[in-house]
């Protein structure tokens, strides 16, 4: 298996910058959030570059390739988790058509990644 450093990974930076920009969003989230929607969002965000690395130190690409469907979901979870963050007012459109560009860049780059594995 080729090892991968993960703080080379494009997937990994991308999706590391969009933890720091997950987390300046919910800053600014009502107070009542703070359990709820904003930590929910915080967590998937950390999850995405944070199963990309842990992918990188398993023994075989197939392993490897689990953690980042499961990086893969994460994407997935925090798109939903977004899109009711402005549905609830809690983002403007333009915010929202920002970070949901960036996400589908990175489910892409994640699912082109998988594939070339």
């Amino acid at each position: 298996m080729i090892k991968h450093n993960f703080k080379k990974l494009i997937i990994w930076q991308e999706s590391l910058e969009l933890v720091i920009e997950t987390y300046k969003t919910t800053k600014n989230f009502p107070s009542e959030e703070k359990f709820g929607l904003s930590n929910q969002l915080n967590r998937c965000s950390v999850s995405i570059p944070s199963n990309i690395a842990e992918g990188t130190s398993k023994s075989s690409e197939k392993h490897f390739k689990n953690y980042l469907e499961t990086s893969l979901g994460s994407v997935f979870e925090w798109e939903t988790q977004i899109t009711i963050t402005q549905r609830v007012g809690y983002i403007d459109q333009d915010k929202f058509t920002e970070l949901e560009n960036r996400i589908n860049k990175i489910q892409n780059m994640i699912y082109k990644f998988m594939i070339s594995l």
